[in-house]
């Protein structure tokens, strides 16, 4: 099935026509999806404690939102309120899932490629999209899985997960706790613990916060990402600032910059302890067939082969040239000397210096003799 646009102008007796063909989009929620039954109109007003409607709509922007879905689904007389947003890239849907993920939902590894479980709700992101499920719980995660898998997924860079959340220690970390942004109002939203205006968003910067809670006490770590050492470095020196006048959770602050990456931990972490997790994050670049890579990555792996296939087709004709001119001298000599009635080969030349006497010796004559 295709919609297609035929538009035809006729000019000076002869016709010129161009076709435009569009592919339908996939729906992003369908009619049924195992067990799960359309329940007919979705519910007008509901009164979810969490709905994707009711996000801070400046936040979810940030995201980039492309499309949205909703739809009332019933299983052995068991009624779910979906809501599905598909946004432009899966980082942009990782960061709307951590913006709508709540304080004590159970993270889950059942359904699409992050998920959580609260009260009364499961919450997913797939690919670009993100679904936020009301009305299951648990108990219903195996029943959802053809609905994530059957969710439109994106194709090429768009595909890509962030790579700045990869970074987050493990020991010691609050599940669900982990908050990705990639601007000021998002920040904010999540929770930031500092000023969301002033961390070069408008540079291409990105933030991770999560919060560790052990033995060692309860810190919040942040993790900021940007294009180049050189902006990093120059946020490195602003955050150091910003960080005095913070309050008594900033006492042991420690921030460190490594490469593109500049952490920050503050909480009631030693200042030791604070100064070891900063220490153990280190930049990486990774390329391995079972984890996404940055788009940043793809691109520079693409210029680089595109370099390297210029380079080899420049002495491919360089070289083919070379070999043509060889073949044209040599064919073109022959062929001359073929027309002009002499032989195709010439017999070698060889140059002498004519190194042996020129003149004879005077022979003595017999007025010589003595």
């Amino acid at each position: 099935m295709f919609a297609g646009i035929l538009s035809a102008a006729m000019c000076g007796g002869s016709a010129a026509q161009s076709v435009a063909v569009k592919l339908p989009e996939t729906p992003l929620l369908p009619a049924s999806f195992g067990e799960w039954k359309t329940a007919g109109n979705p519910i007008a007003n509901p009164t979810y404690s969490i709905l994707l409607a009711n996000v801070n709509k400046a936040a979810l922007e940030e995201d980039n939102p492309q499309r949205s879905a909703v739809g009332d689904y019933t299983r052995a007389g068991k009624t779910v309120h979906v809501e599905a947003v598909q946004f432009n890239d899966k980082t942009g849907a990782y960061s709307a899932f951590t913006l709508v993920e709540q304080p004590g939902m159970r993270v889950v590894k059942d359904v699409g490629d992050n998920a959580a479980v609260g009260e009364g709700a499961v919450l997913f992101a797939v690919g670009s999209t993100v679904v936020l499920v009301n009305g299951a719980d648990a108990s219903d995660l195996t029943s959802l899985k053809p609905l994530a898998e059957g969710v439109p997924k994106p194709q090429g860079n768009k595909g890509v997960a962030p790579l700045l959340p990869t970074f987050v220690p493990e020991k010691g970390l609050v599940a669900g706790s982990v908050r990705y942004a990639v601007g000021p109002a998002t920040y904010a939203a999540q929770g930031g613990v500092l000023p969301a205006q002033s961390l070069g968003w408008d540079k291409s910067g990105e933030a991770v916060t999560a919060k560790y809670n052990d033995k060692r006490g309860q810190e919040t770590l942040t993790i900021l990402l940007y294009p180049t050492p050189a902006i990093a470095g120059n946020f490195t020196r602003q955050v150091e600032g910003e960080t005095e006048g913070l309050g008594p959770t900033f006492a042991n602050t420690k921030v460190r910059r490594e490469g593109e990456l500049v952490m920050l931990a503050n909480g009631t972490f030693s200042a030791d302890e604070a100064q070891k997790m900063v220490e153990n994050i280190h930049l990486r670049q990774e390329v391995t067939f079972d984890k996404d890579v940055p788009p940043e990555f793809h691109t520079e792996v693409q210029k680089t082969f595109s370099l390297l296939q210029a380079i080899a087709l420049l002495f491919a004709v360089l070289g083919g040239t070379a070999v043509a001119l060889g073949l044209i001298l040599g064919f073109g000599r022959a062929g001359l000397r073929i027309l002009m009635g002499k032989p195709a080969a010439v017999e070698p030349e060889f140059l002498s210096l004519h190194l042996a006497p020129q003149n004879a010796a005077p022979r003595p004559g017999p007025d010589d003799a003595g």
